[in-house]
């Protein structure tokens, strides 16, 4: 092949689009080869040429995946859950002696009496061991894994990403691999994410993680803020199945997103003179209260709705744990009793990405998900933004 003639159109390994070739046609015509040889190079190099529309079908038949079978694989499902929570407990009394706050203020405002806080381990260890746990309840070995989202806005480097560094520790080598930024709702578009690749036939194991070290980010002078939050890793193993992921919603309002905001590094290069200042996560409670309470239900409604599932028949609401209030708050709006919502932030806090994994994990290791189980998953937070999942255990 001529070395210029590449650029357009693809090698024989690569699967064709017809805009790809049709690139590659004008190329040829207008840049390159004779008529004569164009022919002749065409079928060389992609196994059919434009005109023969027959020899264009088979190719893309023989080259690209086969969709699935009708009633063969129509959604994907969790095979496998499990956590990891950051080393140090820190209750609300221990708190209270670092700063104007106490354990009765703390609790009846959010609902938490103590978090888990990093030390020396990283958002990459707990998301490990997290993933370990829910490799081995799925009996999927690393390197059988094919692809790894990640969903964090605390991962320990800029690049490479979390789940780079997780694919690496892991030893699963054949796994494409990457983050999600969705602050809260990380998991949920994680687990979209990787159900639209499952979906699709391109992947059978899939890894999802909500992975947090927020107490890297938080000012622990504000007693506002920093009280709310932990650190911690909840993993989910998804493999094609014919039942499992039922319904979904999803969606961002970026116009409120001064709500909930952590700045990141400031411009420091030789064309400006500005101070390089670390910044802190900054929340307004009340607006992040006031689209919750509101928005939390609607999504979960809509998910509802998608799925075709009625709210009676749901056994439990895997809700972030953000805030007890709020928690209660949608249980009400959408007349479901409260004991179908397991709370997990009174012994963990505000974990972001990784409440909604690490509290599903809580409840399938204490057997309280059976197999046919309808559940919802629901995630809210920053960007402001919001997932909900319906799915059949």
């Amino acid at each position: 092949m001529p070395p210029t003639a590449a650029k357009g159109v693809a090698d024989e390994n690569l699967r064709f689009s017809s805009w790809k070739f049709a690139q590659g046609r004008e190329f040829l015509t207008n840049k390159m080869l004779p008529i004569g040889q164009q022919e002749e190079w065409r079928m060389k190099t992609c196994g059919f040429h434009p005109g023969n529309s027959r020899k264009g079908r088979e190719f893309l038949t023989n080259k690209m995946p086969p969709p699935a079978a009708k009633g063969e694989v129509m959604t994907s499902r969790i095979t496998g859950t499990g956590s990891c929570l950051a080393g140090t407990c820190v209750t609300n009394d221990w708190l209270s002696g670092i700063m104007d706050t106490s354990d009765e203020w703390i609790r009846t405002r959010t609902g938490i009496r103590e978090r888990h806080l990093v030390k020396e381990e990283t958002t990459t260890d707990m998301a490990y061991e997290a993933a370990v746990q829910a490799l081995e309840q799925a009996s999927v070995a690393a390197e059988d894994l094919e692809l790894i989202v990640v969903g964090t806005v605390t991962a320990d480097h800029v690049t490479p990403s979390a789940a780079c560094e997780l694919q690496a520790r892991l030893g699963a080598d054949r796994a494409m691999a990457f983050d999600i930024n969705a602050a809260c709702s990380g998991f949920l578009f994680a687990i979209q994410t990787a159900d639209a690749f499952l979906q699709a036939g391109r992947f059978k194991n899939a890894l999802v993680i909500g992975a947090e070290s927020l107490s890297r980010i938080m000012d622990w002078s504000d007693r506002s803020t920093c009280v709310l939050f932990g650190d911690g890793a909840g993993a989910a193993v998804l493999q094609p199945a014919e039942t499992g992921i039922l319904g979904y919603d999803q969606g961002c309002d970026g116009k409120k997103g001064s709500a909930l905001l952590c700045v990141n590094r400031k411009n420091h290069n030789p064309l400006t003179d500005e101070e390089q200042i670390v910044d802190y996560v900054h929340m307004d409670g009340q607006e992040v209260y006031r689209f919750a309470v509101t928005t939390v239900p609607a999504s979960i409604q809509k998910a509802l709705a998608d799925a075709g599932v009625k709210a009676e028949d749901v056994k439990y609401f895997v809700l972030h744990q953000a805030n007890l209030r709020i928690i209660q708050s949608v249980a009400k709006r959408l007349h479901v009793p409260e004991e179908k919502f397991p709370i997990g932030l009174d012994h963990c806090g505000n974990m972001s990405a990784a409440s909604v994994p690490v509290l599903l994990d809580e409840i399938n290791r204490k057997g309280m998900l059976e197999k046919g189980d309808k559940i919802v998953l629901s995630g809210f937070g920053g960007g402001l933004s919001w997932g909900s999942i319906v799915m059949e255990w």
